[in-house]
């Protein structure tokens, strides 16, 4: 009985905390835990039906234990498609993110279509000149992404393909390809 509380407060809470986000959120989205949600005022969230969000210290037993995080920046555009499950991951958008239909994303993997800061020193000096060089990231449907993977910015992982635990992912995915390392490649 204390469980089925804990879990409907939650839920509220969570869908408390996207709705002051204007996210967008479809039908039958659970939470295990409350996740950590920016949207800028001018940028743009979708979260599909039947997604469900793995965020509570502590939980998740592969360890690294975190809140989900979902940061969309001005302008920028985050679509998650429908039964998508997250766990203690980190989604931060300041362009656009698309991530399929039936998509598993493992503990503790990032998602970036940003550098966050530029790449030249002399940039980086002054905030108004250290701009970030952002590009869209698609994730295609019935992907599955190990756990503690980094996605960068510009990258497609194209249908049914597979990310192994661990690894860091510069470049396109084809479709049904098993990618692993650092930085990744091609294993099958």
């Amino acid at each position: 009985m204390k469980r089925t509380v804990i879990g409907f407060g939650e839920d509220l809470w969570s869908y408390l905390v996207l709705l002051g986000n204007k996210v967008d959120v479809g039908e039958n989205v659970s939470f295990n835990g409350v996740p950590f949600v920016e949207v800028n005022k001018k940028g743009n969230c979708t979260i599909g039906d039947g997604c469900t969000f793995n965020s509570k210290m502590f939980y998740n037993p592969i360890g690294r234990n975190q809140r989900c995080q979902i940061v969309v920046g001005e302008n920028a555009v985050l679509t998650i498609g429908n039964t998508v499950g997250v766990s203690s991951s980190a989604i931060i958008c300041y362009d656009s993110i698309t991530i399929g239909n039936n998509v598993k994303i493992g503990g503790n993997t990032v998602i970036y279509d940003s550098d966050f800061h530029s790449l030249d020193f002399l940039k980086r000096r002054t905030a108004h000149t250290d701009l970030a060089e952002t590009k869209p990231v698609i994730i295609g449907d019935d992907v599955f992404i190990g756990a503690h993977v980094t996605i960068l910015k510009g990258v497609h992982i194209g249908p049914r393909a597979v990310v192994a635990a661990g690894s860091v992912i510069t470049k396109d995915i084809p479709a049904e390809e098993i990618w692993g390392g650092n930085p990744g490649r091609k294993i099958r």
